[in-house]
């Protein structure tokens, strides 16, 4: 064989190797997400809990300014990215005793179910839609 042969082999080796790393670290983190807590819940079991108890909660014009908020996250997590912010919006709609969803309750859980390096491009979001975070500052830090 020739060496250029012998060097694709190896990239490709190592691409495999590089791919099934990333994978994996994917997979782990779901798995943690499954983990039972002291509770004897896991995150994922609390998330699927408040989007159970608040889905009837939820207006038209509050599941559309979800979608809008929901929408600079990349296709492929979109989904997860709902469903985490969604249920958190629910856990805070819970805390409150509120009978329906309204705008600060989803602004509030939506703060706080972002992580912090994204509080920038949320920030950024809130102001292309005229929404004004100042009541909310507090969440922020």
């Amino acid at each position: 064989m020739s060496i250029v042969v012998d060097y694709l082999i190896i990239l490709w080796g190592f691409l495999l190797i590089g791919l099934m790393g990333i994978g994996g670290f994917f997979m782990f983190r779901k798995f943690l997400k499954k983990l039972p807590k002291e509770d004897g819940k896991s995150r994922m079991d609390w998330e699927e809990y408040f989007m159970e108890k608040t889905n009837h909660m939820w207006g038209d014009e509050e599941k559309k300014l979800l979608e809008d908020l929901v929408s600079p996250v990349p296709e492929l997590f979109r989904d997860i990215a709902r469903q985490k912010i969604a249920s958190k919006i629910g856990e805070v709609a819970l805390q409150k005793k509120r009978k329906k969803i309204s705008q600060d309750v989803l602004i509030e859980g939506y703060i706080l179910a972002t992580p912090k390096r994204d509080h920038k491009f949320l920030r950024k979001k809130m102001q292309q839609k005229n929404i004004d975070i100042t009541p909310y500052e507090y969440l922020f830090e």
